[in-house]
């Protein structure tokens, strides 16, 4: 008896020691997130094992070395993800979240993840899928916006003052904010638990090494024990960085006290003989993964029965310590062993994928080497390269090592392709400012001839600015509607004033304003029947009626805008469409072009028409090309749509011009053979 309590004494001295290194390591080692605290302390690789009993030393590395060695690692590995789970009950969850493919996603579909990650799934379980989408976001976002500001100096740009406002970009950082805070209100609340908790621990154990110092009847003390288990396992999570500490004391102080029960060995024996069923139990399950075709679910399980070996059930007799653990470190080796080869067989497969992504570099490379020089054929290669963009995400995951690497050749290789393409529009870019100046230059002239009185001289020249505006190629885009508006404003009102002058129709166009205000009028009050032909055939009454009424004064020409507005409504009510609507208006028009001698007008007529034929065709074009930077994004995307409904308005108001032009032709077609069309009612709708 004072043989045991003086080997007793001993030992507690240790334990006592490393019960104070884990509060001093408690109070210097703050609560860390996910992923981002320091590895524990190295685990035992037999926590079971009897005190005093030392294995003799090996030679090291014999294949038996290396064995246990391996087997350390992989229980290593456990207790560390157990010593995370441990903290939360929750953060278990992470490992039945699917870690989807993010590298294959685009930026638009990142997005939708990580929303759908943040509102649904526990923060704390969410940590590493959050990291995953956030550099594959960044790298992708970088390479786009690398793509923009190379085209905003390719245009003239100044590098130092790009900037770019996207939808995308913002919304994502909305969500980031939104985890990060909800990240750090969870763990300033955790950090206060897990602090208490491992109090309550400590406490747990000091009271622990008491029990074999409390003069009482045995049974009692027993008793006390066993609620001391109890507690022990109601006491909550603590800190990870203490956790196998803290379960390592507790455990060595546990197989004292049943050394201690040697006095009352029917107590000792019967926990024995219990915890040697429960762990036998865990054993055959250990052994039994070996058969589980799902590995991932079988690691978990491993990582639940070791929890369980290490939380739930105490120490059995020391003859059958060492025999029990080595069939569990076996079988937990086994599992091991076929994750190896399946990451043996991922590398594979990695390997190969990484043959492909290289391939489709080399495309690209092959691409931006032979840049077309008309923009037909460069719009096919800009296809061409948004699916090699598009096959380089899909064709999944390369060997870490060259991860980098891969995508930075990536990168490089399509601006490459960008610069080439750049460089194509941006002299043509410049063919097109030259063009603006020289259109400028014209217009200058006509705004200082359109309100000339010298009809002789001013007449021949506003003819020959025409002629010569129309001999002038394209300028940019964002100045085209704007100088032709303003240019065709300067030359309507020179010669309106000129036709209001030589006609001597001044008075006539007030007439006519008075009858078209009365007809407006009529118009405004006028009631559809529900009989759609009688209805059609009113409004086109109207229009005849508003037509026949002539010119009105220039700065009464809004009225025409009006009365056309109230046309369509009531063309909408009656269910005519907008394009149907616009040819029966044109009809109008014919009928007066067929009933004059003046060719020029049928011919400034078609030339309109052409002109909007091209720009509904330019307008198509760059739409489509827009649409190519939205490859990959989801039909259901705000931005996709707009642009989507974008090129529908366009094609239907082409096919309109189309078909004005088709009516414009056989006009001019009966003309040259003597005909004069006739209108047939219906002839609005061919």
């Amino acid at each position: 008896m004072q043989e045991n309590e003086r080997k007793l004494q001993e030992t507690e001295a240790g334990a006592e020691q490393t019960s104070d290194n884990i509060k001093t390591s408690l109070e210097e080692s703050p609560i860390s997130e996910p992923g981002l605290s320091e590895k524990t302390a190295t685990p035992e690789t037999e926590p079971e094992s009897s005190l005093g009993d030392t294995a003799p030393e090996e030679e090291k590395n014999t294949p038996k070395e290396v064995a246990k060695e391996e087997t350390e690692k992989v229980i290593e590995e456990i207790e560390e993800s157990n010593a995370e789970d441990a903290e939360d009950t929750d953060n278990e969850k992470r490992h039945h979240i699917p870690f989807l493919d993010y590298h294959a996603m685009s930026i638009e579909n990142l997005v939708g993840e990580l929303q759908r990650l943040v509102k649904n799934e526990k923060v704390q379980a969410i940590s590493k899928h959050v990291s995953g989408i956030k550099y594959e976001f960044d790298q992708k976002f970088q390479e786009f916006l690398d793509h923009k500001k190379e085209e905003f100096v390719a245009n003239g740009g100044n590098e130092i003052d790009f900037r770019y406002n996207s939808v995308t970009k913002r919304q994502f950082n909305e969500v980031i904010g939104e985890y990060r805070e909800k990240r750090d209100h969870y763990y300033k609340q955790l950090e206060q638990n897990l602090k208490v908790n491992l109090e309550k621990r400590l406490e747990i154990i000091e009271e622990l090494k008491g029990l074999m110092n409390v003069e009482e009847d045995i049974n009692n003390t027993y008793r006390n024990f066993k609620d001391l288990q109890e507690r022990w396992r109601n006491a909550g999570p603590i800190p990870r960085n203490n956790y196998n500490d803290v379960w390592r004391t507790y455990h060595h102080h546990m197989e004292i006290f049943y050394d201690f029960l040697h006095l009352n060995r029917e107590l000792r024996d019967l926990d024995f003989k219990h915890n040697l069923e429960e762990k036998l139990k865990l054993v055959e399950k250990a052994e039994a993964l070996a058969n589980e075709t799902d590995l991932g679910k079988a690691f978990r399980e491993l990582q639940t029965l070791h929890k369980i070996w290490k939380e739930d059930i105490g120490p059995v007799a020391k003859e059958q310590r060492e025999e029990v653990w080595e069939r569990f470190s076996n079988a937990t080796k086994a599992l091991h062993e076929r994750r190896q080869e399946h990451f043996k067989e991922q590398e594979i497969v990695y390997e190969k994928n990484l043959e492909k992504k290289e391939e489709i570099i080399a495309s690209i490379i092959g691409i931006a080497d032979n840049i077309s020089n008309n923009h037909k054929a460069l719009q096919q290669q800009i296809r061409e390269i948004e699916s090699l963009r598009e096959d380089f995400f899909k064709a999944g995951k390369v060997p870490q090592k060259v991860n980098e690497q891969t995508w930075s050749s990536f990168k490089e290789a399509v601006r490459k392709f960008n610069r080439g393409k750049n460089a194509f529009y941006k002299n043509q870019k410049k063919e097109q400012h030259l063009n603006l100046e020289r259109k400028k230059a014209l217009l200058d002239l006509a705004i200082s001839l359109k309100d000339s009185e010298d009809w002789d001289m001013a007449t021949p020249e506003m003819k020959r600015i025409q002629s010569e505006w129309k001999k002038i190629g394209h300028v940019p885009r964002k100045y085209s509607d704007k100088i032709w508006n303003e240019f065709k404003d300067a030359c309507n009102h020179y010669f309106d004033r000129l036709h209001a002058g030589k006609n001597k129709t001044h008075q006539e166009e007030y007439k006519n304003l008075e009858k078209k205000n009365e007809c407006m009028d009529r118009l405004r009050a006028f009631q559809l029947s529900g009989d759609k032909e009688k209805d059609l055939a009113d409004i086109k009454q109207f229009i005849a009626e508003w037509k026949s009424y002539g010119r009105v004064p220039f700065n009464k020409k809004h009225l025409n805008s009006k009365f056309n507005k109230i046309i369509d409504a009531l063309f909408k009510k009656i269910g005519v469409g907008r394009q149907e609507s616009e040819l029966i208006k044109y009809g109008d028009k014919m009928k007066q072009l067929a009933s004059t001698d003046d060719n020029r007008a049928i011919q400034n007529e078609r030339t309109f028409i052409r002109r909007k034929i091209s720009e509904s065709n330019a307008e198509i074009r760059q739409l489509e090309n827009n649409l190519q930077f939205f490859s990959s994004a989801s039909e259901n995307n705000p931005l996709v749509m707009d642009v989507v409904k974008n090129i529908d308005q366009h094609k239907k108001a082409l096919e309109t011009w189309k078909a004005k032009l088709k009516k414009l032709n056989i006009l001019e077609n009966n003309r040259s053979k003597g005909v004069v069309e006739e209108e047939t009612p219906n002839s609005e709708e061919e």
